[in-house]
């Protein structure tokens, strides 16, 4: 009857609601019973503290008799001195050793500081970072003496709370080409990174990783940066000017505001299409002038008198076939 009785006082200590997004998780029972077993999975760690002194860390995974796996390996807490027969009061609490990966966005536009703009020019980003607990000391002093659980989302919110800050001070400082942010964003995720470990550091954790995805601009000035990157891949802004409107007026999609501006139209089409035609007979002329003076020195010319284009050495034309020779 006493040995059941015994049995009936022992308890499992165990985290048996493992949940992926909590960080700790505190034992609900602070005293421990004579033949009770600690239980330990994968991915965590138990610690065993009194009165915020840790006694005993226990990391690999497995099962555990208190009274023989457990107890002798106490720093300072022994079984006798505490008359263990009737239980110990020791707290216990249990690590999610896992790295976690954080997806984090800006709430509202940053201002950051331009001489482009006088009011600053308005960004978001968005992006993801790591941490995990590095210091079981800091994080019993600091913050499981207080609560019985954290999760993942606490630390979401304790560090997007200076993030807005951070981005701002990292930008200006990394940040060569405000409408290109993504070419330096490795420089400013690394300073972003480096503060944020600092101030992660009081509470026993540690960022492993932080990583800038993207800057988001307002709409009207992404329109501009894509305008400006079509522009600079034209060699000849003047040409790609007409053959645009020439485009634009056979497709109809060019027009006046009645007759007068479909003639205007017209007119300029018209225009555009004579110096597209010069432009197509100066290279002929050129062409032909190039290959008298090849017949004269008897070679091969070098453009095609016919259609213009650039001979390659033979008799014959390789585009319209004409006879060079």
């Amino acid at each position: 009857m006493k040995g059941f009785i015994g049995r009936q006082l022992a308890n499992v200590i165990e985290w048996d609601e493992f949940w992926e997004d909590m960080i700790f998780w505190k034992w609900p029972n602070n005293e421990v019973k004579k033949g009770s077993k600690l239980i330990i999975r994968p991915g965590q760690d138990a610690i065993f503290f009194h009165q915020g002194r840790i006694e005993g860390i226990f990391e690999k995974e497995g099962e555990y008799d208190i009274d023989s796996d457990i107890i002798p390996f106490l720093s300072t807490l022994k079984g006798v001195k505490y008359g263990f027969n009737s239980g110990m009061r020791v707290e216990v609490l249990f690590i999610n050793t896992k790295e976690f990966t954080v997806k984090w966005g800006t709430q509202n536009a940053i201002n950051i500081p331009t001489p482009q703009l006088s009011g600053g020019l308005p960004i978001r980003a968005n992006g993801t970072f790591n941490f995990k607990v590095n210091d079981y000391v800091a994080l019993i002093d600091r913050i499981s003496g207080m609560k019985k659980s954290y999760l993942v989302e606490d630390v979401k919110i304790r560090i997007t709370s200076v993030l807005d800050q951070l981005l701002m001070k990292w930008i200006s400082r990394e940040g060569k080409d405000m409408f290109n942010l993504q070419a330096n964003s490795f420089e400013i995720s690394k300073g972003i990174q480096d503060d944020l470990d600092r101030h992660m550091f009081d509470l026993g954790m540690t960022i492993t990783g932080f990583n800038v995805m993207s800057f988001n601009y307002p709409k009207e000035i992404q329109d501009r940066i894509t305008q400006a990157a079509s522009h600079s891949m034209i060699d000849d802004v003047d040409k790609y000017q007409k053959v645009e409107m020439t485009d634009g007026i056979s497709s109809g999609k060019v027009s006046g505001g009645g007759s007068a501006g479909d003639m205007a139209g017209m007119m300029m089409g018209m225009s555009m299409a004579k110096e597209m035609l010069d432009d197509s007979k100066e290279k002929k002329q050129e062409a032909k002038q190039e290959q008298n003076s090849g017949e004269e020195k008897g070679n091969i010319p070098n453009f095609c008198p016919n259609c213009g284009e650039k001979t390659t050495g033979g008799n014959f034309c390789s585009n319209c076939g004409e006879k060079l020779a």
